[in-house]
């Protein structure tokens, strides 16, 4: 396994057990709930306990202190690159996870008050309800930093109306709350100081009956309205820049629109896109475009065979330069290998997707019921 630095004694996700209700709370508020290796293993270990134990019927997840979770601990695989698939187990473990997530049978709840991002938010979308407020921080930047939409959200991007699920993938672009509402990414919007009186009535409620939890959560939650300026608002634009066939393509259309009169907010995304990953952004783009046409379990194999493409600097170590610019030397210049979009081979991308040996390939079911 690759080294992650966890103090022994810290407990990185606390379980609790009320009668019916089971609570879980990611407990790395330092490090903004990044997800290590342990804090898999735990949230693997309560979910699958708590799913067989008929006493436990309402599950909630939480963070501690200003994020519920800023996605995976880039360190602990920058720190594993130069032994050979250090991550395998972690990934392997994360991506089953996810899967599990997914097909849970007992009612989920995710309170989600601050940054959502990659996958930590993995641990709020799929649930049967997830409840945003106005801190609410969501974004998928993998493709920035060489990497890729992972823990599932090249099907749960791909699914969103229009090309909306491109534009958030290959930009990283940010949502609030009420955008996640209204994108259908969350189910419900609470202010912030509501969410601690919402919490006590959901363990008062002790039942996880679908209608009840819904009933409790609408008590306190808000109808939202889009700012003016949100990105939800630019439809039009986006489906018309992001349906492209190619990131090239995408960003020639994407200046086009943006040097028209009223469309200055496009700059600045602009400008991101152009500094991400050349690699990373083709990458995603395609597994995206895949995702819209695959199943749960094939996108979830899909992205565990680029994540450990990716992580073996099987075509680009665009990853490593990535979290290096970002987490390390935090100098926010990543030299980029190959480093224009002409020169990312698509015959190399290729190698990247293609399947592992059955023996090597994430072992999901392809059917609920089978799991």
């Amino acid at each position: 396994m690759a080294k992650e630095v966890v103090n022994p004694d810290e407990l990185v996700v606390v379980g609790e057990e009320l009668d019916h209700v089971r609570i879980i709370t990611l407990n790395r508020p330092r490090h903004l709930n990044v997800i290590s290796s342990k804090v898999v293993s735990l949230l693997a270990k309560y979910l699958e306990q708590w799913e067989r134990d008929e006493q436990a019927q309402l599950i909630l997840i939480k963070g501690a202190g200003r994020a519920f979770s800023a996605g995976g601990d880039l360190k602990m695989f920058y720190e594993g690159r130069k032994s050979k698939d250090s991550c395998v187990e972690v990934v392997y473990r994360m991506y089953w996870l996810c899967y599990h997530i997914h097909t849970y049978k007992k009612t989920q709840v995710a309170l989600v008050q601050g940054i959502s991002m990659g996958g930590g938010a993995s641990l709020m979308v799929p649930m049967k309800f997830s409840v945003v407020t106005e801190k609410t921080v969501f974004a998928t930047p993998e493709a920035s930093i060489g990497f890729h939409v992972d823990c599932g959200f090249s099907y749960m991007l791909s699914h969103l109306p229009g090309h909306l699920g491109e534009y958030l993938a290959l930009t990283g672009a940010r949502l609030n709350g009420k955008e996640l509402v209204v994108a259908g990414l969350a189910t419900h919007f609470v202010p912030l100081e509501q969410l601690p009186e919402l919490e006590k009535r959901l363990i008062s409620l002790n039942v996880g009956d679908e209608n009840a939890v819904k009933a409790t959560i609408e008590e306190f939650s808000l109808h939202v309205q889009l700012d003016e300026d949100s990105i939800l608002n630019k439809k039009q634009i986006i489906d018309e820049c992001f349906s492209k066939d190619s990131v090239a393509d995408i960003i020639k259309s994407f200046e086009v629109e943006a040097s028209k009169e009223g469309n200055e907010w496009i700059g600045p995304v602009l400008k991101g896109l152009k500094r991400s990953s050349p690699t990373g952004l083709k990458i995603t783009l395609r597994s995206i475009r895949e995702g819209r046409k695959q199943t749960l379990a094939e996108s979830l194999k899909k992205e565990f065979r680029l994540t450990m493409n990716i992580l073996r600097t099987t075509i680009s170590a665009d990853v490593y330069e990535g979290i290096r610019a970002l987490t390390i030397d935090k100098d926010n210049a990543p030299k980029w290998d190959p480093p224009i979009l002409d020169q990312v081979d698509d015959e190399k991308i290729d190698l990247v997707f293609q399947p592992f040996t059955e023996d090597l390939e994430l072992k999901v079911p392809a059917q609920e019921d089978c799991r």
